[in-house]
């Protein structure tokens, strides 16, 4: 059941506005009262945009975006690769919640970026890194490689949603690279 959706353009603009008023302020007024919590449970969550965010725990996509409880839906994974799971969680956001902008945050000095970029990884980190080279090729600029890595996603994510595109259906989905050094966030990368 959709409790609320916003176009793409609308969650973009929060999400924009909520990381100029974090980023300036170093602070996050997002709801997590009592009182969210009650509602959210009573009524169900409703958050506008889903953000497929790399695990590291310096980045915290409610934080960078100023939002409280139920404002968005978070897919973390390390080097914020797309498999199946996260298509499947996407998915039922996008098809249960009403979400129309899905955006796929990577960041700078990314572990999983610099451990595909400068070493061979064994074990199940493996999994991760292959994704990411797949992505980058013989890229070795730390940054470039991160937008590489989020462009890969964002193509997986649209290849796999074509039935539900923007034309179609209002789905949106881009990539964005969140600075640690200042908390911004650079969309469209």
């Amino acid at each position: 059941m959709v409790h609320y959706a916003v176009t793409a353009e609308e969650a973009l603009r929060k999400l924009k506005n909520g990381n100029e008023y974090y980023s300036k302020n170093n602070s996050n007024t997002g709801d997590i009262s009592g009182e969210i919590r009650m509602d959210t449970l009573t009524n169900g969550q409703r958050p506008y945009a889903v953000v497929v965010s790399c695990s590291d725990s310096r980045v915290i996509p409610e934080v960078a975006f100023n939002a409280g409880i139920g404002e968005l839906f978070v897919i973390r994974v390390a080097g914020n690769v797309i498999d199946d799971h996260q298509l499947g969680s996407i998915e039922y956001a996008v098809s249960h919640l009403g979400i129309k902008l899905v955006v796929v945050l990577g960041h700078n000095h990314c572990g999983a970026v610099d451990a595909a970029v400068n070493h061979d990884p064994d074990g199940f980190v493996k999994f991760i890194t292959d994704e990411i080279k797949l992505a980058i090729g013989d890229e070795k600029d730390e940054y470039k490689a991160t937008c590489l890595n989020v462009r890969r996603s964002v193509d997986v994510i649209e290849k796999s949603f074509e039935i539900q595109r923007e034309e179609k259906h209002g789905l949106r989905v881009i990539g964005a690279v969140y600075r640690l050094e200042d908390g911004t966030v650079k969309f469209n990368v």
